[in-house]
């Protein structure tokens, strides 16, 4: 999408908010049928697929009902959705580790015991293949701290530039940027068994 396309679909989405804080129910259907799909996956992709992903993104889409008399359009329609989106699975993620409370050795078992259970095998079907080695891809960027995750989830899936993903994440570009380095770095080691074979 070029400049004046973002430019476009931006302003449009700031009509749609206008006209959403006077109660308009279609603007909010467009609205929601425009980005559940992106907020569905980057959610997904933030909670390795939970089982809670669409209830928390129908979450996301009745605080952006809630809060559009409020809402002031400083930043790019999409920032203040995905800021919503951030504040939400951080809170999902925290409340889950807080419930959880494994041991690292127990951890470190499950990540043991998910290789061996989704390691490629020798099949020709390369369409089995792929799939394993997505799950594979899905289960290391789930293991990120939250910050990098979600850095790596915009930056590859949505193409969020790097001031977008700063305002987003509420740090600056060179932390956006440190992050992905960290992240990257992370990843290639969770990866390498893989990337050898």
């Amino acid at each position: 999408m070029g400049q004046a396309e973002d430019e476009a679909a931006n302003q449009e989405d700031i009509e749609w908010m206008r006209l959403i804080a006077s109660d308009d129910e279609i603007a909010f259907r467009k609205l929601v049928e425009k980005y559940q799909r992106v907020v569905i996956g980057t959610i997904g992709k933030m909670t390795n697929f939970s089982a809670d992903s669409e209830d928390l993104a129908q979450e996301v889409f009745v605080r952006i009902w809630k809060s559009s008399k409020k809402y002031k359009p400083t930043a790019k329609f999409t920032t203040y959705l995905f800021t919503i989106t951030r504040n939400l699975v951080f809170n999902y993620t925290r409340k889950k580790s807080r419930k959880k409370e494994h041991s690292l050795e127990e951890q470190e078992e499950d990540w043991h015991q998910q290789l061996s259970d989704s390691a490629p095998s020798n099949q020709p079907d390369q369409s089995l293949a792929q799939a394993e080695l997505k799950t594979i891809v899905d289960d290391a960027i789930a293991k990120l701290p939250e910050k990098q995750r979600l850095a790596v989830v915009l930056r590859r899936y949505e193409k969020m530039p790097y001031e977008e993903i700063a305002s987003v994440l509420e740090i600056s570009v060179p932390a956006v940027k440190s992050q992905l380095f960290r992240a990257r770095t992370t990843l290639r080691d969770l990866l390498e068994p893989y990337l050898e074979d």
